[in-house]
């Protein structure tokens, strides 16, 4: 059985079955023997109806997550993997992975046909689909009760950052809209083959059940959001208008009514905040 956290196994794993890592995928997999287990043991995979991960890659985080949860389906984009998946998951009952990709796929089909009830996901993502792939997660309204990851440590800063804090950005509120983000524990550059030039964090993601704010219109409140950090170092007075093609008077109108001081940066503001800013803009 090959030793999925010795460099030297996992090279000659590789080589007899012709694979080669792919720069534009982000392929770097796991060698730290104490990652995952942690990773495992932290997503909730015991108290969920199953665990669906995303990016198996050989296997490492598959097979601890099958030591721990009724069942594992893992979504592989790479069809080069399958055969490796194949021999290193071959002694795991509860594992079906599954050839797709995560941005394309039908989710809410694969959980509902696999698992029949709510699911925990766990995946160590490639660090160009961070962003996209947490927020499709979060906006398709999946039956989901959290989403624990592996990511830059700089993007796990911006996701987990609560407002008024220098990382804060608009995905950090995107994301507070849907979840709850914490940060459980930084992995080492030296933990993955290939090393990558940085290293990377594992955060949680707890689903609410309903949204920490009522707001009118959702898809205002993200379009003023992102608006306001679009040119994150100018004032609400000035980032509003050119964000969201709107008259500076309405804006400022908008502001005045929702109690949001029209000098501050978006950086500053609440969750909160923002609703009422939308909220204002829709009765306009």
């Amino acid at each position: 059985m090959t030793d999925l956290a010795n460099p030297a196994q996992i090279k000659a794993l590789l080589a007899r079955h012709g694979f080669h890592f792919s720069k534009a995928l982000g392929q770097n997999f796991l060698i730290n023997p104490s990652v995952c287990p942690r990773m495992a043991a932290l997503c909730g995979a015991e108290e969920a109806a199953g665990v669906l991960e995303i990016g198996p890659g050989i296997g490492v985080l598959t097979a601890e997550l099958a030591r721990r949860a009724k069942k594992v389906v893992a979504l592989e984009l790479d069809t080069r993997l399958l055969p490796v998946l194949a021999e290193t998951l071959d002694q795991f009952s509860n594992v079906r992975v599954v050839q797709g990709d995560a941005m394309e796929a039908d989710l809410a089909a694969l959980i509902r046909e696999e698992f029949g009830g709510p699911v925990a996901v766990c995946a160590n993502l490639p660090y160009y689909i961070t962003s996209p792939l947490l927020m499709r997660l979060l906006e398709s309204h999946l039956p989901v009760t959290a989403v624990t990851v592996m990511v830059q440590k700089e993007a796990a800063a911006r996701i987990c950052a609560a407002p008024g804090s220098r990382d804060t950005g608009a995905v950090s509120l995107a994301v507070r809209y849907y979840a709850s983000p914490r940060v459980l524990f930084d992995v080492s550059a030296g933990s993955f083959l290939p090393r990558p030039q940085v290293d990377s964090c594992v955060i949680r993601l707890d689903l609410h059940q309903e949204p920490p704010v009522a707001v009118r219109n959702e898809a205002l409140l993200f379009r003023v959001v992102r608006a306001a950090f679009a040119q994150r170092r100018k004032m609400l007075r000035s980032a509003l208008p050119a964000g969201l093609g709107l008259p500076r008077e309405r804006v400022a109108a908008a502001l005045r009514k929702a109690g949001v001081d029209e000098s501050l940066r978006g950086e500053r503001l609440t969750l909160a905040d923002f609703a009422r800013v939308a909220d204002a803009l829709a009765e306009e």
